[in-house]
């Protein structure tokens, strides 16, 4: 089988097997404030992570790699949808067009079409500190995700099988590297210990991918002629590594994992998140109903998130991180269990825990 029609595999079976909604967005409630005082006008939607800042919450996290001309039509119009909402943007791994040139277009295309908006590289764990400056190069990127997909790899018939050295290198690209290193896991979830480790490094921020979106085990389990699905309900709900990450790392936290609509946008800011990654609930919309109907339906969810904002009382992504939240059923145990406060805003959970 070819490296595209892998990819194309991965699209399709993506679609197919859709969004578990196992998140545990659906335990977390905000608590009605009845005096916002402030107006809609008032709200602002801009994200801030470090140095890097947007005019939206959101970005549209990385989905799709080196595929040929269906990946790099896909490509052009998340690019496009970027360009006309205000997202960022993050290209899916560009190993392969590092290893095979006439694969760049796929990625450049993404420039191409958004010559001034917040492009996102990414590689795996295994990089180079050169493979990951050629990456920023080929798309002018203004920051490098670099993915951590433990249990893709190990489910994947094709995949990796040693993971030894993984924070050791994403510390040497990070300290050589011109722009900022984003660390995202793929599905399933970051916990607080990983988030701890990563935190003694010099990345920029990390993005949890949690459980509850697209399941990568299952995608690869579809290729497989013996099943391990064991690890297809492996992982750490999105609510949860939130919480968990937010709650021990003094780098900004990225939510993403089965992120579906405007309030569960807003539960990841509110959880502490500063920035929200949505991926195949995009590619869904996009595929289903075309470019123009997605560009409407992002502008759809900004004015919502601003009315959720305003219902709150928020005026900037920050002041989320303050208001009171009542959580329930499964999130509130594994939180407990895990010593991290349940009770209170996100930045209680903060304070209030100490990890040695």
């Amino acid at each position: 089988m070819t490296r595209a029609q892998r990819k194309q595999d991965h699209i399709n079976y993506a679609l197919s097997t859709g969004q578990q909604r196992k998140t545990g967005f659906d335990e977390v409630a905000f608590v009605h404030q009845c005096l916002p005082n402030i107006a809609v006008d008032e709200v602002h939607l801009q994200s801030e992570i470090g140095e890097l800042t947007w005019s939206s919450p959101i970005f549209i996290n990385a989905m799709t790699g080196g595929g040929g001309e269906s990946t790099t039509k896909i490509n052009q119009e998340l690019s496009i949808l970027s360009r006309e909402t205000g997202l960022a943007i993050a290209v899916g791994s560009q190993m392969s067009a590092l290893k095979d040139p006439a694969e760049r277009k796929t990625y450049e295309v993404v420039r191409k079409h958004n010559p001034d908006g917040m492009v996102f590289g990414n590689l795996g764990s295994e990089a180079t500190v050169q493979q990951a400056r050629d990456a920023v190069e080929m798309i002018r990127a203004d920051a490098l995700q670099i993915h951590l997909n433990v249990i893709q790899e190990l489910t994947m018939p094709e995949g990796d099988r040693d993971f030894r050295g993984a924070l050791e290198r994403i510390q040497n690209i990070a300290e050589n590297l011109s722009v900022p290193v984003i660390v995202k896991e793929t599905g399933f979830g970051i916990s607080k210990e990983a988030a701890k480790s990563l935190s003694g490094s010099t990345i920029s921020a990390i993005d949890i991918g949690g459980f509850g979106g697209t399941n990568f085990s299952k995608i690869e389990n579809q290729r497989r002629k013996r099943m391990l699905d064991f690890f297809d309900e492996w992982g750490i709900p999105t609510a949860i590594s939130i919480a968990e990450s937010y709650a021990v790392s003094d780098k900004p936290i990225l939510a993403s994992g089965g992120i579906q609509n405007s309030l569960d946008i807003v539960k990841s800011l509110g959880l502490g998140a500063s920035a929200v990654g949505m991926a195949g609930v995009i590619l869904k919309q996009l595929l289903e109903s075309g470019l123009n109907d997605t560009i409407e339906e992002v502008n759809q969810i900004h004015t919502d998130i601003q009315f959720l904002m305003c219902a709150l009382g928020c005026r900037r992504i920050d002041d989320l991180h303050k208001v009171p939240m009542v959580l329930s059923g499964h999130v509130y145990h594994w939180l407990e269990t895990r010593e991290l406060d349940p009770r209170g805003t996100a930045i209680d959970v903060c304070k209030k825990n100490e990890f040695s």
